[in-house]
Parts: C-alpha cells; sequence; structure tokens
C-alpha cells in the first residue's frame, strides 16, 4: 500500500489549510491509498477547521489523524476527520466555545450584530456536532464541554471516544513525510517571563480567531 505522512504543527489559518489541501489533493493525484495527518495545533479559524474537516471525510482516501503534542480549539475538529484516530501517551486536547475577534475602532449597527451573534451559534452548532458524531456523543453535552473548556489526556480522550488508540510510533523511517508549519513571518519570539501580546483575528487555544474557535 502506497503511504504518506503529513506532520501539520501551525495553526489552523488561510495559508496553513491551503498548503494541507493541497498537499492532500497531491497525494491523490501521485495515487497514495492511505495518509497519516499527524497534528499539534493550538487552533485557528473556524471556517478553515470546518472546511478541512469536510474536504478529508469526503475525500477518496483513507486518512488516519494523530495526536502528537497538542490539538487544540478547531485542531480537534480536524482530529475527528481521522478515519482512525491516534495520540501520543504525553499529549492533550483542548474542547472550548467559539469567539469573533474585531481589529481596530470597529462600530456596528444592530443588525450587524445579530449577523455576527448568528454566525457565532451556527458556528458552535457545527463544532459541536462534528465531535458529537464522532464521540458517539449528544450535541448538547458538547456544547456544555465547549463552555466549560473541557481539557483531555489521552487516556480520558480515549474514554471520551474521541481517540481510538494510544501509541508512540508515528511513522516509520523511510516514510514518505512532508511537513507544514507556520508561516516565519506569523511566528514571535516571546522573552521568558513575558505573555505574547492577543491576536484578534485568529485564534489558539486562548486568543486565534476570525471566528475562531476558542
Amino acid at each position: 500500500m502506497k503511504e504518506a505522512y503529513i506532520r501539520f504543527m501551525a495553526p489552523v489559518m488561510p495559508q496553513t489549510s491551503d498548503q494541507l489541501l493541497r498537499l492532500i489533493d497531491q497525494k491523490i493525484q501521485q495515487k497514495t491509498e492511505k495518509i497519516h495527518l499527524m497534528l499539534s495545533s493550538p487552533g485557528g479559524s473556524v471556517f478553515h477547521g470546518l472546511s478541512i474537516y469536510n474536504f478529508i471525510k469526503g475525500a477518496p482516501i483513507e486518512i488516519d489523524t494523530y495526536n502528537f503534542g497538542s490539538v487544540d480549539s478547531i485542531g480537534v475538529v480536524i482530529f475527528c476527520a481521522g478515519e482512525k484516530r491516534y495520540s501520543v501517551p504525553h499529549a492533550r486536547f483542548l474542547i472550548h466555545g467559539v469567539n469573533c475577534g474585531f481589529n481596530g475602532n470597529v462600530s456596528l449597527g444592530e443588525k450587524e450584530l445579530e449577523e455576527k451573534l448568528k454566525g457565532l451559534v451556527i458556528d458552535q452548532q457545527n463544532i459541536a456536532k462534528v465531535i458529537a458524531d464522532n464521540c458517539k456523543k449528544q450535541p448538547k453535552q458538547i456544547e456544555k464541554d465547549m463552555i466549560n473548556r473541557t481539557t483531555l489526556n489521552p487516556a480520558q480522550a480515549k474514554v471520551y471516544g474521541l481517540v481510538h488508540e494510544i501509541k508512540s510510533e508515528l511513522f516509520p523511517i523511510d516514510a514518505d513525510l512532508s511537513v507544514i508549519m507556520e508561516p516565519l513571518q506569523n511566528q514571535q519570539v516571546i522573552p521568558f517571563g513575558f505573555t505574547a501580546p492577543q491576536n484578534q483575528s485568529h485564534t489558539k487555544s486562548d486568543d486565534l480567531d476570525h471566528r475562531t474557535s476558542e
């Protein structure tokens, strides 16, 4: 069987999402029969995360997902797309709600605020339904867990239904391995003892979004 491995260690944002989808397209064109998608992501754009999930679910290829560090926020939705879902023993999952960030001195009228609120509600419901469908739970329970910002270790995630198996092995030495990382222009060097400024236009486990899953 022709297999390929993709290491995605980045926020879910336009650049990284485009790279991932193009790479999957490429592997399908190369007649790859199975893709192993290894994830460690702080989350990001709800729009891009749900699009990746739906694309993977509908792709004519077997794709398994792995958590090799931390899968947070909308990253959990992408993780759920795997036919088989794995985690290394020392990892975490974070499930939380959706935020909407605003840049600068944004002024919104009543109808615009109503539109934003409706969008947030739909995004939250879609995320909850994805997780519920794959973990065999009720969406209302997932929404409650999102509000409570539920954090799971691998053993807890397995009981939750999110993980099928916990294992350390990720890929063989001769693997067809591709790597997707955060673009250099988006990376920040943070001195020890200081906190990174929040980014109001994306999402990470505490901040990324426009709308982002936080």
